[in-house]
């Protein structure tokens, strides 16, 4: 055993106990010998040898009888079956009508049980004894029992324990553990140097720390960290917002810049520019939150008539588009953003020809039934890498690191479809032993990044960021994430 793992305490009762080898020890006897006044103290010190194998304890019960609540007024008043003999032999008539008259119902109902249990029977109505005295005399021997208490259980009359644990409220019986100690061989063989009490620290303070040779003799108090403690009632970050913070934190770290743009947009930009046709379902009232005042908004004409090129005829960049006629007023309409792409394509509209890598991690709107797995408002992570030799291998690389710092190491990829990237891929992780879709990426189609003067390829990719708290933090239900459920919050772990 490692002597230095004692306390204090622990070596205080040690020296003592190895002075009386042989003896036993109580608590009374180690707070006289150890000079201590805290039962606590003397109780946690004896634990503490049990534990290191250095004495061993030693249990005894006994148990005691005494009166219960309603015993002391039973012996002073006398037992109910007492009362019932005594009116039995001095009543004229003992029927129950005169039975019910001279005691009160509560007493009355069990009465009937007591008595016939002593030998009284009922017959048409009226209450008779065959052997009066010696229900008398059982009767008189309860009164003596409760007469005699308090008693050690195991010197009392075990039939009249019995009887009245029956009896709610005459005798309690409670066990009291007498606990000793004795030593063991291995106390004794412990070096006198390993028992010399010495300074604990239990914090470390400036001043401490400047004066060497006071904590180089010390020991520092150990903490065991795994106990149940309570939980200090304070200020926290709500969880979605440490998330938040975190995936932030990370992106930085990896050398990308923050984006941050407004929620209303056109359709035009929104859908438009992403080579999203204009017949397309996610643009219906039902997938989209269009807007009333201002119904429509102002887009530069240059970028109506390139996105009219692209989507009609492909423009110069050698796509063959969807065909159809172009709408310049379905272009104009005003919407709540239904993605943070939109802000993504604006940036590099903004900036063409700039190297970048930017993220955002923002409020999208689309009109959604709200469910278990569904809001209509909720946030989107988005990122792009614009540069000269960026490719697929970069843009899987770099999902791989981010959900690597996320705590998720196993990423895969498998091939997919979105109208605005090709190739396009979604990205999933391992979870509790199945894989788990988060999101989608891809390279940005000529017919998006061309039109805007980005000749560079540009990686880019989203995911829903509900999805990736519901898997951080053990949920299974997205509304959990904005309940006010302050029990929730406040059991939920530090992101």
């Amino acid at each position: 055993m490692a002597t230095s793992a004692l306390t204090n305490p622990e070596r205080r009762l040690a020296v003592a106990m190895r002075s009386a080898a042989d003896a036993t020890w109580d608590v009374a006897s180690i707070l006289e010998a150890c000079a201590w006044s805290d039962q606590a103290v003397a109780s946690g010190a004896a634990v503490g040898l049990v534990d290191h194998g250095l004495i061993e304890q030693h249990d005894a019960t006994t148990s005691t009888v005494h009166l219960g609540e309603h015993g002391s007024s039973a012996l002073e008043h006398g037992l109910l079956e007492a009362r019932l003999l005594a009116w039995l032999s001095g009543s004229e008539r003992p029927d129950m009508a005169s039975l019910n008259q001279s005691f009160e119902r509560h007493e009355s109902g069990p009465g009937i049980g007591l008595l016939k249990a002593l030998g009284v029977t009922i017959e048409q109505g009226v209450l008779q004894c065959d052997d009066l005295a010696t229900a008398q005399q059982r009767v008189a021997d309860r009164t003596a029992f409760l007469a005699s208490l308090p008693t050690d259980e195991a010197q009392a009359d075990a039939a009249m324990v019995e009887h009245f644990r029956r009896r709610r409220g005459l005798i309690e019986v409670e066990s009291t553990v007498h606990r000793t100690w004795t030593t063991l061989p291995a106390l004794h063989e412990l070096d006198d140097e390993a028992l010399v009490e010495k300074t604990t620290v239990g914090e470390i303070t400036p001043e401490l720390l400047q004066q060497r040779e006071a904590w180089e003799a010390a020991e520092f108090r150990r903490f065991d960290v795994t106990l149940p403690s309570a939980t200090p009632r304070m200020g926290r970050t709500h969880p979605m917002q440490a998330l938040i913070e975190r995936i932030r934190t990370i992106f930085l770290e990896m050398g990308f810049s923050e984006l941050v743009d407004d929620y209303v947009q056109t359709a035009g930009w929104n859908m438009d520019a992403l080579f999203i046709p204009q017949d397309h379902p996610a643009r219906e009232m039902q997938d989209t939150f269009y807007l009333d005042n201002p119904a429509s908004l102002p887009i530069e004409q240059e970028h109506l008539d390139q996105w009219r090129a692209i989507h009609e005829h492909g423009g110069d960049t050698g796509s063959r588009g969807w065909g159809g006629s172009f709408s310049d007023d379905i272009a104009r309409r005003g919407l709540l953003r239904t993605h943070t792409t939109v802000n993504t394509i604006q940036h590099l509209a903004r900036n063409p020809t700039t190297p970048c890598r930017v993220f955002s991690v923002d409020r999208v709107f689309r009109k959604e039934a709200i469910d278990r797995t569904h809001l209509p408002e909720f946030h989107q992570i988005e990122g792009i890498i614009m540069e000269e030799g960026a490719d697929l291998p970069m843009l899987v690389t770099t999902l791989r690191t981010f959900y690597a710092k996320m705590g998720y190491p196993e990423v895969r990829v498998r091939p997919a479809y979105f109208p605005y990237t090709e190739p396009s891929l979604e990205v999933e992780v391992r979870w509790r032993g199945k894989w788990l879709e988060l999101g989608g990426a891809g390279i940005f189609r000529p017919e998006v990044t061309e039109p805007l003067g980005c000749m560079a390829p540009v990686c880019a990719w989203g995911m829903g960021l509900e999805r990736l708290a519901m898997l951080v933090l053990g949920l299974d239900d997205i509304r959990q994430l904005y309940i006010s459920d302050l029990a929730w919050l406040r059991d939920q772990p530090m992101l």
